[in-house]
């Protein structure tokens, strides 16, 4: 298959430390078609040779492993060539069109990698230009607006020149292999899905937690905040994958029919739950890993008070017979104790006790999704030492069980060197296949749940809570999950 991948943004940030990494390693593994062109677009003037000289020195960058040898980086170069262009400029995209036309392809993917308000300009020019035939394919970054307005407006002019088919809104938590797998431990076992219900969960959790700070990413983030850049798409995303109902077979509109299924069961919020069952914080200067740090407010293009959010912590629940009454706890952050990614689901625990279990615990399974990639099954187990029964329990209950999980590491399983996020969503963009992208009735449910936090937010009278860099969040957040009887599951 040929093929001309029109990178938007191909200058920038997401460009190099994302998109072109991946596509460099689906050139490494074989899985990229030779016969293809990526066309970096950007104001910035300069020459084929100088776009490859850039790239090739941003890679040396990217971590080690991944890093390309000399020899490699030339020969994957030789794909890569550049368009100035200036995005609100129409003759600029007649030249744009002269370049692609120079070398017929099969399929053209247009990769808008820049700030989501250029969206409906690029899409309107493109229109105008000619480039959204029907072998066109158009790739949209999140966040895909600032409310559920914009998302509609972006939504609707993408669909005057696109259709629904045509159309990749990519959220790269759904490429990881990690949530890939968590569709195979559900849907593909008999394990667990019979477990995965209000009768044996008491509780579930998603954490996001990054130890990094905004960088130079402050204008940016400063308009965004972690409840558009976290919850809106990837924890509510990882949310669908944990409590949806299996779908009715393995295409991609099956599978987000359910999803949608459960992003309109969510609890509404209410003026009460708005204050009891959300926190929202922002990291001052703390340690993180041993190393001083500043914090948010001091970070470059960050107004000195602002009240932008860089941690989010809610409660949920999913109104429907299999979850009914079973809290669902999201929380992200910047600049936090560890970095990690993990679902932990909480079983209820045995109906009749006969033995005795640490402090009342229960069984939990834990989904690593990062830095580690597997998942973890906590159980008890009897032991052979003999220890003497405490003399407050009822002697009808047996020994002390111990502890025990069965942990499995993907990584050790199948290999570190397995296909990234970004790799596999480019890879199927190009082959067509939409099951890891979302559609636009997903996405306006998603903003229309978080619509009245935002408006909530926008009044000045919900609390922002500070909380030192290096820990776990504000302590109002423990103080939230702790009044429904749970507590977070942290290492």
């Amino acid at each position: 298959m040929s093929f001309q991948l029109v990178l938007f943004g191909g200058t920038g940030d997401l460009a190099w430390r994302k998109i072109l990494p991946a596509l460099f390693q689906a050139y490494r593994h074989q899985t990229l078609p030779k016969d293809g062109r990526i066309i970096g677009v950007a104001r910035d003037k300069m020459s084929d040779e100088d776009f490859r000289t850039l790239i090739g020195e941003r890679l040396q960058n990217v971590e080690g492993e991944k890093r390309p040898e000399l020899a490699e980086f030339t020969e994957f170069a030789k794909q890569l060539f550049y368009q100035s262009c200036d995005l609100n400029k129409s003759s600029d995209y007649g030249a744009l069109k002269q370049k692609l036309e120079e070398h017929p392809t099969d399929l053209c993917v247009m990769y808008l990698a820049t700030a989501p308000h250029l969206f409906t300009t690029i899409c309107e020019h493109l229109g105008a230009t000619g480039l959204n035939t029907e072998n066109t394919r158009i790739v949209l970054e999140k966040p895909l607006g600032q409310n559920l307005k914009t998302n509609r407006e972006i939504n609707a002019t993408v669909k005057n020149f696109f259709s629904e088919k045509q159309i990749f809104r990519i959220d790269h938590y759904l490429g990881k292999p990690s949530v890939q797998n968590l569709f195979a431990l559900r849907f593909g076992n008999s394990l667990f899905e019979p477990l995965l219900r209000r009768d044996t969960v008491s509780s579930i959790q998603i954490t996001l937690s990054e130890q990094i700070g905004i960088s130079t990413r402050g204008p940016f983030y400063e308009q965004t905040g972690a409840l558009r850049d976290m919850i809106q798409n990837h924890a509510l995303q990882l949310l669908c994958a944990i409590a949806m109902e299996p779908p009715i077979n393995a295409h991609a509109d099956a599978i987000r029919d359910e999803k949608l299924k459960v992003l309109r069961s969510l609890t509404p919020w209410t003026a009460q739950t708005l204050r009891s069952d959300i926190v929202r914080g922002q990291y001052s200067a703390g340690l993180v890993a041993g190393v001083a740090v500043k914090g948010y407010a001091q970070e470059v293009g960050v107004a000195a008070n602002s009240q932008t959010e860089t941690f989010v912590a809610l409660k949920t629940e999913v109104n429907n017979w299999r979850w009914a009454g079973v809290p669902f706890y999201l929380r992200t952050g910047k600049r936090m104790a560890e970095q990690d990614a993990r679902i932990v689901i909480n079983f209820r625990p045995t109906p009749h006790p006969i033995f005795q279990t640490p402090n009342g615990a229960a069984n939990q399974l834990v989904i690593h999704l990062q830095p580690k990639d597997g998942m973890a099954l906590h159980l008890f187990a009897q032991g052979q030492a003999l220890s003497a029964t405490p003399k407050n329990t009822a002697s009808t209950l047996g020994p002390l069980l111990s502890p025990v999980q069965l942990d499995l590491d993907f990584d050790k399983r199948f290999g570190s060197d397995r296909v990234g996020a970004y790799e596999r969503l480019l890879l199927d963009a190009l082959s067509g296949r939409l099951n890891l992208f979302v559609r636009s009735d997903e996405q306006e449910a998603a903003w229309a749940w978080v619509e009245p936090i935002l408006q909530d937010w926008e009044t000045g009278d919900a609390p922002l809570h500070t909380y030192p860099s290096g820990t776990w969040g504000p302590s109002q957040s423990k103080v939230m999950i702790a009044s429904a009887g749970h507590h977070w599951d942290e290492d």
